[in-house]
């Protein structure tokens, strides 16, 4: 090709091949702009499909309205879409070479009776596939027969497509922005490359749009769904009916509107993961269901088995399905595995989700789905760092997603007529959206404790109390975004908030709020374990002390003492509220953290059983830790293989089976221990100089007038009384924080 000596500065640069001319014979008035748009969706240079370049040429009246055009194979020789919208279709006028084998009643979704549903329309997909990876191509081809029959929900989407997907474009990639810029688009914002579709979605932000058919796996699709469909049926809609009821309104991760559109048209548009997630989790609430109760259950075995290969091959064309099937996998009974989370992130960063997606060119509704995935992945990347013990995936210098808003939930999601209904779902709602704002909370204290930087860090500051002061001056503030946090939790979302229903026969609606305030306790342990885990650090070993040239300063027992007695506290809350759960509770949607999060609560006893300082306080925590662990045992959500808290027994029973190796404790007198403690509080205030400001008697009045043995008395708080224990935790906090800032 002769390149230009001279190009003007404002000319763009040719980058997408030009497009067919138009055949002489069909010219007349039509426009030619308009006749190459909708051309390309048939006659895409990057297709390999035997029909390409045999294709009729579209009827005027769908070129000029640049929709797809699909003849009838009834006794009229026009398109379907002018036979819906009653205009004349220039088809009539002359004998077309050839009829492409489709009706009317299968462009509106109608399932024909000698195939299984959707199975007609999957045909016709297939067939018309290759072609659809074009620059006009505005939306899939069964959207566009959808639309036939009035608008989709799937009109003009970028990560739901049936026929494509999509992969963001970065600033460091072989795509030179400055070049994607002087790419000619069209009004639909899609160039056509060689290589793929470019579709602009903002200034900044470029995706490259492939077709789904040259990707592993797709020639099964079709099979897969199949399989999953058969495994269930004919139950899936009942199964996908109770999903909505109990699991989204707690985890609103996705579109109910489109789920059902696409469900009535026909199961097979849904990714076979996606389909087979949603009723392996709908399958765990089967007895709720007054039609479903008496039947057997499907093989939720063969399920799991699907969702596994068929996610694996999604991978290859990841979509928003792909992100929602894996999320909702990871809710699943034994599906929570920190290996597929890192997958999940990386196709999120393929997808574009960890981007500000507010101002793109795409749905709105699309947005709202972008964003509620982007937080729910931003949820399972941080909470699976914390129960699996491994370093996060997603870091603040990576992340643009706004917080949530109302107008990222969908307007209307419940029978207009059935206001609890409207009530759980705008509770569940709140619900998410706190959850979300709890784990950057829990972000902040992965980030500050423990990661390996963290943890050098501390390490780094010595032994003893240098190394207490240090983790108290870095918990105060995350402390105090715990105690805002909490303090602000709306009403509706609170543990005493009531679900009673006069006018129904049931006593309560199921409640998944248990989910949001055990991750808070989760995080709260977290804090107070590291702190615990300092006032034990080891003393340096001579030969350190000797070349440091001092000895580790000693911890103050007073703020060892206080610093405990918190913690302890905190030990109470959690257990009490584990002891105050009810069936509401309990058979409702847990999220996947939970199990673990039941189990750190034991844990963390442990850890406060094996650092008692005297033998009293060690089998106080004994008998509290073999109370925590009956209550588990009396805890259960029916209906899976595995109950809800017996993984936190099992990790009991591990924990105080090596507490049984610790050598035998001292015995502490009341007397002595008062009187022990007492002399060393009122050395810490003389030598720290404290007054009655936060660290005096009056602000842990409770706890930090007694020895730890006398603390073996305490009742668990109950309501007002736990949050009344909460504050004096956050005073307690206070005092010790203050104290080691003085010191220093």
């Amino acid at each position: 090709m002769s390149i230009p000596s001279a190009i003007p500065r404002t000319a763009p640069i040719a980058i997408a091949p030009k497009p067919s001319r138009m055949p002489p014979s069909r010219q007349g008035s039509i426009n030619l702009d308009s006749y190459r748009d909708t051309r390309s969706c048939f006659d895409s240079p990057d297709s390999d499909s035997p029909l390409n370049g045999k294709l009729s040429a579209p009827c005027e009246a769908c070129m000029l309205h640049r929709i797809q055009c699909v003849l009838s194979d009834d006794d009229d020789d026009s398109c379907i879409s002018c036979q819906v919208h009653g205009t004349e279709c220039s088809f009539a006028e002359s004998p077309q070479p050839r009829k492409r084998k489709l009706n009317s009643r299968t462009a509106a979704g109608s399932r024909s009776k000698r195939s299984s549903p959707g199975r007609s329309d999957n045909r016709i997909l297939r067939h018309r596939q290759p072609s659809l990876s074009s620059t006009a191509a505005s939306s899939s081809f069964i959207e566009e027969m959808a639309e036939i029959g009035g608008p989709t929900l799937l009109k003009r989407t970028l990560g739901l497509q049936q026929d494509r997907y999509s992969q963001y474009i970065g600033p460091t990639t072989d795509f030179e922005p400055s070049l994607i810029n002087l790419s000619p688009f069209d009004p639909h914002d899609e160039s056509l490359l060689a290589r793929g579709t470019l579709r602009k979605v903002s200034e900044l932000d470029t995706f490259l749009l492939l077709p789904d058919h040259n990707t592993a796996g797709y020639e099964h699709v079709g099979e897969d769904v199949d399989k999953v469909e058969r495994i269930v049926a004919p139950h899936g809609r009942r199964l996908i009916d109770l999903y909505f009821r109990v699991v989204h309104p707690a985890f609103p991760i996705l579109q109910k509107a489109v789920v059902y559109e696409k469900y009535e048209r026909s199961y097979r548009e849904f990714s076979p993961p996606l389909l087979a997630a949603i009723y392996i989790l709908a399958i765990n609430w089967w007895g709720l269901s007054d039609e479903l109760a008496p039947l057997p259950r499907p093989n939720v075995r063969e399920l799991e088995r699907l969702v596994r290969t068929t996610l694996a091959d999604a991978m290859y064309r990841p979509k928003l399905s792909t992100i929602q099937a894996g999320l909702l996998l990871s809710q699943t009974p034994g599906g929570d595995q920190w290996a597929p989370t890192a997958q999940l992130v990386a196709i999120a960063q393929e997808l574009g989700l960890h981007l500000d997606c507010s101002g793109w060119k795409i749905p709105p509704w699309e947005k709202g789905l972008r964003k509620r995935l982007a937080w729910a992945l931003y949820m399972q990347d941080k909470w699976g760092a914390l129960v699996h013990g491994r370093p996060s995936h997603v870091f603040s210098s990576n992340w643009a997603v706004q917080d949530l808003t109302e107008n990222d939930f969908p307007d209307v999601e419940w029978d207009e007529n059935d206001p609890e209904e409207k009530t759980e779902v705008e509770r569940g709602r709140t619900l998410f959206t706190q959850m979300v704002q709890l784990s950057q909370i829990l972000a902040d204290i992965l980030e500050t404790f423990y990661t390996l930087q963290a943890m050098r860090t501390v390490a780094n500051a010595g032994a003893g109390a240098q190394g207490t002061h240090l983790v108290l001056s870095l918990a105060k503030p995350i402390q105090l975004k715990l105690k805002e946090w909490y303090a602000a939790l709306p009403a509706s979302i609170r543990m005493d908030s009531t679900y009673q229903n006069a006018s129904s026969t049931q006593p309560s609606r199921l409640s998944s709020i248990g989910y949001l305030h055990l991750g808070y306790y989760a995080a709260e342990i977290s804090l107070h374990r590291r702190i615990i885990r300092s006032l034990e650090a080891p003393a340096a070993s001579p030969s350190t002390s000797s070349t440091l040239g001092t000895a580790p300063a000693a911890i103050d027992p007073y703020l060892q003492h206080i610093c405990r007695n918190a913690a302890k506290a905190r030990l109470i809350s959690s257990m009490d509220f584990v002891n105050r759960l009810t069936p509401s509770h309990l058979r409702a949607f847990w999220y996947f953290a939970s199990k673990t999060n039941f189990a750190l609560i034991g844990t963390f006893g442990s850890l406060l059983w094996a650092t008692s300082p005297g033998r009293e306080e060690a089998e106080w925590y004994r008998r509290r830790l073999g109370e925590y662990r009956w209550t588990l045992s009396v805890s259960s959500r029916p209906g899976e293989d595995k109950g809800l808290t017996e993984f936190a027994m099992g990790m009991l029973d591990i924990s105080t089976g090596l507490l049984k190796q610790l050598p035998e404790k001292p015995s502490l007198s009341r007397c002595g221990s008062v009187s022990d403690m007492e002399a060393a509080r009122r050395q810490s205030i003389l030598a720290l100089g404290v007054g009655s400001g936060a660290g005096s008697p009056s602000s842990t009045e409770r706890f930090s007038g007694l020895p730890s043995a006398e603390a073996s008395g305490l009742q668990s708080p109950h309501s007002e009384a736990s949050d009344s224990s909460d504050e004096e935790v956050y005073a307690s906090f206070s005092a010790t924080a203050g104290m080691a800032r003085m010191a220093d």
